[in-house]
């Protein structure tokens, strides 16, 4: 058995068990910490480098065999055992808390660990050196008796506290058991001892269990713009079960012919529902957004249609009462005249109001000092209208269709409000300055007033509202782009590494770290690969991926790209190359062993270049460039930048041209040689083996381009730092400089000027709104200077 330790991307340890009795059998362990154990049946993405922990288990654990997997008592401790005998070692999982991983030897002395802790209930520590307490797992207890169920467990509890809490800390099963066993046991039977057993029994299933899984779908409905419109539905996935519980009976969920596939199945589409979720959060926020923008106008047109009704009852009002007003009015204004004080004002009102005065009676308040007074008014006519009303209402047909009498229904509930509106007396502020007529009018016009502000405001918030619902609909549109992008984008195996593509459609890498550089070097420099370098400690290893083993032109780029990172760069062979030392000596991470002739390149200036590569659908592609023949081709990738020069060009090249490629050229046969050795070659051809790249490989180049056409199907963009040579062509560049600004806002500065392009298509700016600020300066520079024709205009706007 072959035992290969990775780490995946969700901070958890993947095994790979390659078994020999079946060379076509390969089983994947899928290990997160605290969380999960299953084999799984799908491709993980894998970190760039292994976690120290990763590096010791693979020391230990590699070339063994896989001897049992088994449970520590009842507790959520899983013992994963490798080899037999003095040579084997254990791989515990805690799967509870904040769970652990921990590495030991056959006396289970602890070798390495994920997390220190220290159980302070049982005093002991769990580190490096000290020895795992598999002897203080928990045994398997049998069931809670009657005895001490009343006696000692019911006793201790708290009054009010739920049953499943209770009962919870005594038993060995989980929350789901408990909650099914509570609910049969108040359902079903009245005695808790008979749903206790029922749960062992599922318990018992389990141990040799070999049935279905279950997935528990959560629904959700997507909002709609359009309330005719049918909502559509989400389903997600909530949890999963070996069973399907009584619980979860009217849920919908999904069955699978193994638990195991359910949980794998589970895990495996968390990443895109959480896209899908948070897609459907900014819909619902978005719709929130313009709900609340509806809701803030009709609001508004509510407040101004009741102000309206206010001041058309209040002139009303005054013109019924016109003798009360006028009378009220001479009393107060002969008072003032007469210098009478304010306050014996007010206790002559009060004495009259006493004495049953009808017009002292309707004054209600002075306001003296705004030259106001508030009285109490009401509608002297209403008992004779309301007799008119029925008398109407009375000689109705009474032969009326259904929809008629549905309508006088409607108009008589409007004449009642309006009734009982004029009935209730209001409260009516009249200027002393003012006749009862003027103070009529005053209210009339304000009436009149707030009608064509009605009005305006009906029209301002018309086009709000569809200025709203424009960009909401736009929102909600992005939303579903950008998630579909999301998910169709795809990592490819260079991104890891600095990288770029030259203008002869090669492929050029380099290390971010030595132990990148150490990768570079021993899995992906092969036959024909040029390695290009520099005399400084620390420098990168710059790899040009050149499968055909042609002579390659594209070293002045690399040597660009290089001389940003490290200077007095030289160009290799990829058979000068060695990780083999003389005797005696000691190769580090990321060195390496550099035999024959050094090939150094001339400076050059620093200066990079940042713009977008886009995928473009294959299968259009092809479909585009079925009847191209291979010399319109050529043309074409000319005309694209995606080729070299073509032989004839190379061939008029002048006598200037040959000298500068004379530099570049590979070590000539008089130079000396290095024979790898055959444990080497072997060694690095398993290395491949085991870190081969994207199978598609060799379609990846051919699917990228930096200058899409209108037709183009594109599916998502990918960020290039590069040589502003190798990006001549792009449609979408930007020069960066030695400068002050910092790289994240370099690469937003960047991305803002394409989007605001005049050429820039709306699939182009969905696709760089799709990507992160991570991912855009990832490979950026620090401080620089964005520079381009367009940047300036592009700020302004």
């Amino acid at each position: 058995t072959h035992t290969h330790i990775y780490n995946d991307n969700t901070h958890g340890e993947e095994i790979e068990l390659k078994h020999n009795m079946l060379p076509d059998c390969k089983s994947v362990l899928l290990i997160e910490s605290g969380i999960r154990i299953h084999c799984t049946e799908f491709d993980w993405p894998k970190n760039m480098m292994p976690s120290g922990f990763a590096m010791k288990c693979r020391k230990h654990l590699k070339s063994r065999r896989l001897v049992h997997v088994k449970q520590l008592g009842v507790d959520r401790i899983v013992d994963i055992q490798f080899g037999s005998d003095e040579a084997a070692y254990h791989l515990i999982l805690e799967l509870y808390d904040r769970g652990n991983i921990i590495l030991t030897d056959h006396q289970f002395m602890i070798l390495n660990l994920l997390r220190f802790r220290t159980a302070e209930a049982e005093d002991v520590k769990i580190a490096v050196r000290e020895r795992y307490p598999v002897e203080n797992a928990r045994p398997q207890e049998p069931l809670i008796s009657l005895a001490r169920y009343t006696s000692q467990i019911l006793s201790e509890a708290q009054s009010g506290e739920q049953v499943k809490r209770v009962l919870n800390p005594h038993l060995r099963m989980s929350r789901a058991l408990c909650s099914i066993m509570v609910i049969w046991s108040f359902a079903v039977s009245p005695k808790i001892l008979e749903a206790l057993q029922m749960a062992e029994d599922y318990m018992e299933k389990t141990a040799n269990f070999s049935g279905r899984g279950y997935i528990i779908q959560k629904s959700e409905k997507k909002p709609s713009m359009c309330p005719d419109e049918a909502e559509e539905e989400l389903l997600t996935y909530e949890e999963f079960h070996p069973f399907l519980f009584c619980q979860h009976e009217k849920s919908r969920s999904v069955e699978f012919e193994s638990f195991n596939k359910a949980v794998d199945e589970f895990f495996s589409k968390m990443e895109s529902q959480k896209l899908d979720v948070k897609a459907l959060q900014q819909e619902k926020h978005a719709l929130k957004k313009l709900d609340n923008v509806r809701r803030d106008h009709e609001q508004r047109l509510e407040a101004l249609h009741q102000a309206q009704e206010v001041d058309r009852l209040k002139g009303e009002l005054v013109e019924m009462n016109l003798h009360i007003v006028d009378r009220a009015l001479q009393v107060v204004r002969s008072a003032l005249a007469n210098q009478v004080d304010w306050a014996e004002i007010g206790q002559i009102v009060k004495e009259a109001q006493a004495a049953r005065d009808p017009v002292a009676c309707a004054i209600k308040e002075l306001k003296l000092q705004s030259n106001h007074i508030t009285m109490l008014l009401k509608n002297p006519y209403a008992g004779s209208e309301e007799g008119e009303a029925e008398d109407t209402d009375a000689r109705k047909p009474a032969e009326a269709s259904e929809a008629q009498k549905g309508k006088k229904g409607k108009n008589k509930e409007k004449r009642a409000k309006g009734k009982v509106e004029k009935d209730k007396p209001v409260l009516v502020d009249v200027d002393l300055n003012l006749s009862a007529y003027a103070n009529a009018k005053k209210y009339y016009d304000s009436k009149r007033s707030a009608a064509k502000k009605e009005q305006k405001t009906v029209e301002a918030a018309q086009k709000a509202f569809k200025s709203a619902e424009k960009k909401t609909k736009q929102t909600l549109k992005e939303v579903q782009t950008v998630t579909s992008i999301q998910k169709a984008r795809k990592v490819y195996w260079f991104e890891k590494f600095l990288w770029f593509v030259s203008s002869e459609n090669y492929l050029i890498i380099a290390g971010r770290d030595q132990q990148q550089n150490e990768m570079i070097v021993k899995r992906y420099l092969r036959a024909g690969d040029v390695y290009v370098h520099a005399d400084l400690h620390g420098a990168t290893s710059c790899v040009i991926k050149n499968p055909s083993g042609e002579e390659c032109a594209s070293v002045s780029q690399a040597r660009l790209f290089l001389r940003v990172l490290s200077s007095d760069a030289h160009v290799l062979d990829f058979t000068q190359v060695s990780k083999t030392a003389p005797t005696g000596e000691y190769l580090t991470t990321g060195s390496f062993m550099i035999r024959g002739k050094k090939n150094f390149l001339p400076p050059s200036y620093l200066i990079m270049g940042f713009g977008f590569l886009f995928k473009n659908k294959l299968k259009k592609m092809k479909d585009k460039y079925k009847d191209q023949d291979e010399e319109d081709r050529e043309i074409m990738m000319k005309l694209l930048g995606s080729a070299g020069s073509s032989k004839e060009e190379k061939a008029k090249k002048g006598k200037k041209g040959k000298m500068k490629e004379a530099a570049v050229k590979k070590p000539q046969p008089h130079q000396k040689e290095v024979v790898k050795p055959k444990a080497e070659i072997t060694s690095q051809k398993n290395e491949d083996a085991e870190a081969a790249e994207d199978p598609d490989g060799e379609n990846i180049l051919d699917s990228l381009t930096g200058l899409p056409h209108l037709d183009d199907v594109l599916m998502f963009a990918v960020p290039v730092c590069a040589p502003y040579m190798a990006l001549s062509n792009y449609k979408y560049k930007v020069k960066l400089t030695p400068g002050t600004q910092k790289k994240g806002k370099a690469a937003r500065t960047a991305v803002l000027s394409f989007m605001r392009g005049k050429d820039t298509s709306a699939r182009e700016k969905d696709l760089f709104r799709s990507i992160k600020d991570t991912d855009l300066s990832r490979n950026m520079p620090g401080k620089v200077k964005v520079s381009a024709p367009n940047l300036l205009a592009a700020k302004k706007k």
